[in-house]
């Protein structure tokens, strides 16, 4: 851990990083193994909104303003939320209010990914808006993973998902908050 502060056993975990780093796949794992309710808030603000976030993001009326605007919402929500385990679209801890929302009322743990293993994962189906309208996916991940960072580092624990299968990666989550003093 890289935070020494007490938590509640039945804070809400967040889970945050890069797109592709695994943050949806290995959240329903750790919520299932610790029966706890799982919510990815980009499903959540789809489902209100009716469209998809690359529709969301693409509608000039909406835009990437709009869709975070939504987002920050949804986070407002989950904070209040306890047992919990809430995976958290890629940029949703780059906004300062998120950030600090997530780190004051819950544990917040960040996936990382390398940009190459990012842009593999996320394939070219089009879903990922901010690589999709990209000439050179790789250059847009490694850039917008750079500027990304500072953020994700704020995390009170960090684990790489490279190589790792999303089995180990939650065993890992597990361990940590298992291993964590409660309050």
């Amino acid at each position: 851990m890289t935070d020494s502060r007490s938590f509640a056993s039945d804070q809400p975990l967040f889970l945050i990083g890069f797109m592709a780093s695994g943050k949806t796949t290995v959240g329903r794992l750790v919520a299932a193994r610790k029966g706890w309710a799982f919510r990815d808030l980009d499903q959540l603000i789809t489902a209100a909104a009716g469209r998809s976030v690359a529709q969301l993001f693409a509608d000039p009326a909406e835009g990437e303003a709009g869709f975070r605007r939504r987002e920050a919402a949804a986070v407002r929500e989950a904070a209040a939320l306890r047992r919990t385990v809430i995976a958290t679209g890629g940029g949703a801890a780059c906004i300062e209010e998120n950030l600090a929302r997530m780190l004051e009322s819950g544990r917040v743990f960040a996936l990382s990914v390398s940009p190459d293993e990012a842009v593999r994962r996320a394939g070219s189906d089009g879903s990922r808006p901010l690589l999709a309208r990209a000439a050179d996916p790789r250059a847009a991940a490694t850039a917008l993973l750079a500027a990304r960072e500072p953020f994700y580092e704020r995390a009170h624990a960090r684990i790489d998902t490279v190589g790792k299968r999303p089995e180990a990666v939650a065993e890992e989550v597990i361990r940590l908050l298992d291993a964590e003093p409660l309050a």
